[in-house]
């Protein structure tokens, strides 16, 4: 940890002029060069405390950073996460409007939504499937409020809130007990085409293991899952960018059906 809180508060102020704006900052990483992973914590924790200051909610987490390939990318050997509050999420078929968001890309994923109270350390992935409700279809919609370029890594992710833009959920619940998650599969179209295919297997093995994870992280902050969280457990196809005209259908198995979304 290497920045003061008046630092970080002027960085989380940046980022929420950046979301408001459009206009992205420039990278933090180049800008604050000794930032680590607690200041960037630490800073996404000063966004979001702006953010409820000003009536939102905490409505869930994210996992980001799910796949080997993603982590090496941004020089990490763990996934990251976020807060979500309940203005970053949208029902299914919603018009989303293309000009709020900066560099928006599209991801397919499983949510979790939480039974009971979940809390680290030691949280095993059998924990996850007793506290479990339901999961549920999602897309994630990811976005950049820091510059991208070469340089950008894990501090310029975190501290952009895990670049969450926004998410949609579908409304067609399943129990775990149901499926087997690992071997739900999906594909994401955009404007009719197949753009990506894949299975939930490529997040970090099972979906189940990137809860476990994220409970036992949030569990060094003192946080703990509360019944109706819902948790986005990361991307299993790769993210694709989306403009204003696009529709986006993805499409699971195992029952989950589909999630469908335009840009406006």
């Amino acid at each position: 940890m290497s920045l003061d809180i008046a630092t970080r508060t002027n960085i989380a102020d940046a980022l929420r002029e950046a979301h408001c704006s459009g206009t992205p900052i420039p990278r933090l990483s180049a800008t604050y060069p000794d930032m680590d992973v607690a200041d960037a914590y630490g800073v996404q924790e000063i966004f979001i405390a702006q953010r409820i200051s000003e009536g939102a909610h905490i409505k869930g987490y994210k996992v980001g950073l799910t796949s080997k390939p993603m982590q090496q990318m941004s020089g990490t050997n763990e996934p990251d996460f976020s807060v979500m509050t309940d203005d970053m999420f949208f029902p299914e078929a919603t018009p989303i409007e293309r000009a709020r968001l900066i560099r928006p890309l599209v991801e397919m994923e499983i949510a979790f939504v939480m039974s009971s109270t979940l809390q680290g350390p030691g949280v095993l992935p059998v924990d996850v499937v007793r506290a479990t409700d339901f999961v549920l279809p999602a897309i994630e919609i990811v976005d950049f409020r820091v510059e991208l370029g070469p340089g950008f890594g894990i501090v310029d992710t975190i501290a952009d809130l895990a670049a969450c833009g926004a998410a949609v959920l579908g409304a067609n619940p399943r129990r775990l007990d149901q499926i087997d998650i690992r071997r739900v599969c999906g594909t994401m179209s955009k404007n009719g085409v197949i753009e990506q295919e894949g299975e939930a297997s490529a997040v970090l093995g099972n979906p189940v293991t990137a809860v476990a994870w994220l409970a036992n992280k949030l569990g060094d902050f003192g946080i703990s899952f509360a019944p109706g969280d819902v948790i986005l457990t990361g991307s299993f196809v790769k993210a694709i960018p989306v403009a204003a005209g696009d529709e986006i259908v993805c499409e699971f198995d195992h029952g989950l059906g589909r999630v469908d979304i335009s840009f406006v």
